[in-house]
């Protein structure tokens, strides 16, 4: 099955090698599941997803995709109200195309459980501003049919464990990552058994 990742530096891998980006161990637990584009771009926002990967996945016959977004939202000041549209207008393109089984929508982690997180904000604030735009993923993420995967508490854990850091004191590492994907695997597979009547 042909699988696109959409999203920013979460999705790209910033600072981690491309074997421990979370899409390409993704696509190690679930068999089938093939990567043929990963369209992340560090420091993107929702609107420049909405931009320039929207019409990239329109040439890539994609069968499944992942959306992480929004984390550059919080860190810009972009309002909630934006965000929200821009998460809608998102969904309805990505629906236009696959049935909402084939999309899985992860949460965004906290950045500023690291040790270069204050660099981007002041921390309590960002931390609540996070919270606020996972908690508007998950609503339109159900309301659309779209599973909604919450990793926000693992990455809470990088407080304690260096090792889930990248190299740069601000991204996930591989050892992160992993932990997603034990969470977002058994989702993808489970989503990926759902069939439409007109599947084989």
């Amino acid at each position: 099955m042909r699988y696109v990742a959409l999203g920013d530096s979460y999705t790209i891998g910033t600072s981690v090698p491309p074997a421990d980006r979370f899409p390409d161990q993704l696509v190690r637990r679930v068999p089938g599941l093939e990567l043929v584009a990963n369209l992340g771009v560090n420091g993107f926002t929702s609107a420049d997803l909405i931009r320039d990967e929207l019409p990239a996945l329109a040439g890539l016959a994609s069968e499944f995709v992942t959306l992480l977004i929004g984390v550059n939202d919080v860190v810009q000041d972009i309002p909630p109200v934006t965000y929200e549209a821009n998460v809608v207008e998102i969904l309805d393109v990505l629906l236009a195309t696959l049935a909402p089984e084939r999309i899985v929508a992860i949460a965004i982690p906290d950045y500023t459980a690291t040790p270069a997180g204050a660099d981007y904000g002041e921390p309590d604030a960002k931390h609540a501003a996070i919270v606020e735009a996972n908690a508007t993923m998950a609503r339109l993420a159900a309301e659309h049919g779209i599973s909604f995967v919450d990793i926000f508490d693992l990455s809470l854990e990088a407080a304690r464990d260096r090792s889930l850091v990248a190299d740069d004191g601000l991204h996930p590492s591989g050892a992160q990552y992993a932990r997603w994907v034990d969470r977002i695997a058994p989702v993808v597979a489970e989503r990926l058994e759902d069939r439409g009547p007109t599947e084989a």
